[in-house]
């Protein structure tokens, strides 16, 4: 189930200009360019800003998403049509035999379920060509980054071209770790409406996410940190021997 957030239409309308800062993608830009990877599958692609670049850079891309109404605002961008969309997930996938797989942003934190974690690092695999590559992170447990996630570090009102102001804002719900669910929550001054989307993300340690990964086949090549949060997350570059 995709959070409401990327699943209801009027919310996944505006995801994009909430989160206009995407600086974190440049890694995984860089990242596709390193391995000179000519066919990617981005695992969570939302709205498909991500795929979209590496179209852009002429990449053959595979977008992969449970949110319908996410692939819809995809697919309706300009140049959505080079991209090859799939509403869906990692655990069910055509056969592949990509260059590069990515779960950028929350994605690897957003799959909660232990058994569904593993099924996707699999669906992953398989998608993968031998040499290819999964490419991921996932935040630093001990940064403690939700204490920073309240309302009033959140809130902000953002003009919308077409749709008026927004309001948004972020608080915790509950802290269960490895388990933390937080609610946003969204106010359209067109017409009142407030809608709101929870969502529960899994904080997993370094050394575990490297014992699923060889569990499933992959060798860790390496560990780095996210320029755009320098010391907060795990960026793990896993290949498929």
């Amino acid at each position: 189930m995709a959070d409401d957030c990327f699943a209801h239409p009027r919310l996944a309308a505006i995801y994009d200009p909430l989160h206009s800062d995407r600086s974190d993608l440049a890694a995984y830009l860089q990242v596709a360019e390193e391995f000179k990877a000519r066919r990617v599958l981005d695992i969570g692609c939302g709205t498909g800003v991500f795929a979209l670049l590496l179209a852009d850079r002429g990449i053959e891309v595979v977008g992969v998403d449970p949110a319908l109404a996410s692939i819809d605002v995809a697919r309706a961008k300009p140049g959505g049509e080079r991209v090859r969309w799939i509403c869906g997930d990692a655990t069910d996938l055509p056969p592949l035999q990509v260059d590069l797989a990515t779960m950028t942003a929350n994605v690897a934190q957003a799959i909660t379920d232990p058994h569904t974690w593993h099924e996707s690092l699999q669906g992953a695999y398989e998608a993968l060509r031998p040499g290819g590559r999964l490419v991921f992170e996932t935040r630093d447990p001990a940064r403690r980054a939700w204490e920073e996630w309240t309302r009033e570090n959140t809130y902000e009102v953002t003009e919308i071209p077409g749709i008026g102001a927004v309001e948004s804002w972020g608080q915790l719900i509950d802290v269960s770790l490895p388990l933390l669910t937080f609610r946003w929550t969204y106010g359209f001054a067109a017409d009142g409406q407030v809608l709101t989307s929870d969502s529960t993300l899994r904080f997993r340690e370094r050394a575990e996410v490297e014992r699923d990964l060889a569990a499933h086949g992959y060798v860790v090549d390496e560990v780095r940190d996210a320029p755009d949060r320098p010391g907060r997350e795990f960026v793990f570059l896993a290949r498929r021997p």
